[in-house]
């Protein structure tokens, strides 16, 4: 569901409109328990959390080349350092307005999950394999080595963050600092540990497939998403841009997009690509602009009868839009994830 978020359509903003790809969806989408693990809220931990963690060595993508790095495996996610990344992640914002690629980081790592499958991680979803390289170069991930090689760092000062979390972390904070809604996010999610156990290709969504909405589900579906939430993630879209170089849609540049901020060029589905607001299902319904993307998968929330409910309500109503986004967004983030330890005394 994203130059924001996916390379698809949904990172189509959820599905895939980022600032990279925003062709692919990508996005976003049954739903785990939200019970397990804890939320940057309550940070208050038992001693026993306090004692070191097993790790070990992985390879993960780097400013263009590999590195060995310490993860954290079948342990949870450090609360400090967690609450000290959220910080890290807010000033690259500020300087680097990349919230549309965070976003899409995280949902191209979540939205791989399978509900029929059990085990983990085949299952997929966000589990931190989208840090290898053969994950990386899946065709709705085209550009993401940049989302990837903005957050390492962070990774490599906060070694008790798994990837996993940091990844949800990231596209969470992405939405809240650009001024949508607080998500009601949950930590505590252990990675994968080698590229082999990294999804095949083909888990997320396409922005121009034959048949949209028959499209749309099957993906989501697979998720355990219904339509409202196939429509409220797609909302994510109302951040980044698509480049045709990343993902083969959207033009060149356009007038809103020619001066950046941050590099410039592509095409947007808003006039105001860095603000999150529900201006995606106004402009879409609207027709109004050229200059603004609208992608096969984007267009048929309005001409589908079951998403146009939810799109025509969201258009006029960004309360509702929020509320139903937020939701959705967590219910996301969580997809597939093994949470370590399984509960937390608070």
């Amino acid at each position: 569901m994203a130059s924001s978020l996916s390379t698809a359509a949904v990172s189509s903003r959820i599905f895939a409109a980022s600032s990279s790809s925003a062709a692919r969806l990508s996005l976003l989408r049954s739903p785990p328990s939200l019970s397990f693990s804890y939320s940057l809220k309550s940070l208050s931990f038992s001693s026993h959390f306090s004692a070191p963690q097993r790790r070990s060595s992985v390879n993960v993508w780097s400013s263009g080349r590999f590195s060995t790095v310490s993860s954290p495996r079948c342990a949870a996610s450090d609360p400090s350092q967690l609450k000290s990344a959220r910080e890290d992640i807010k000033e690259i914002l500020k300087s680097k307005f990349c919230h549309p690629i965070l976003v899409r980081l995280g949902w191209h790592d979540a939205g791989t999950y399978n509900k029929n499958i059990e085990a983990w991680p085949q299952r997929g979803g966000a589990n931190g394999s989208l840090r290898f390289e053969v994950e990386l170069k899946h065709a709705a991930n085209a550009g993401l080595v940049n989302a990837l090689n903005l957050i390492q760092p962070i990774k490599d000062k906060y070694s008790g963050v798994t990837y996993a979390d940091l990844f949800q972390l990231a596209s969470a904070t992405a939405i809240e600092e650009a001024g949508g809604p607080k998500i009601p996010m949950k930590y505590g999610r252990v990675d994968v540990s080698a590229p082999n156990e990294c999804p095949e290709e083909g888990r997320l969504p396409a922005a121009g497939p034959p048949s949209p909405a028959d499209h749309l589900r099957e993906v989501f579906y697979r998720m355990g998403l219904n339509d409202k939430e196939i429509v409220a993630l797609s909302g994510a879209h109302t951040l980044g841009r698509s480049r045709p170089e990343r993902s083969g849609w959207g033009k060149p540049e356009t007038k809103y997009t020619k001066d950046g901020p941050g590099a410039p060029g592509g095409q947007s589905w808003t006039v105001q690509w860095l603000k999150f607001d529900n201006s995606y299902f106004k402009d879409i319904k609207a027709k109004r602009d050229e200059d603004l993307l609208v992608l096969p998968t984007d267009a048929v929330l309005f001409e589908d009868p079951s998403f146009k409910v939810y799109a025509e309500k969201y258009a006029e109503d960004q309360e509702t839009f929020f509320k139903d986004y937020a939701e959705a967004h967590a219910k996301l983030s969580n997809l597939g994830a093994k949470f370590g330890p399984p509960e937390v005394c608070l």
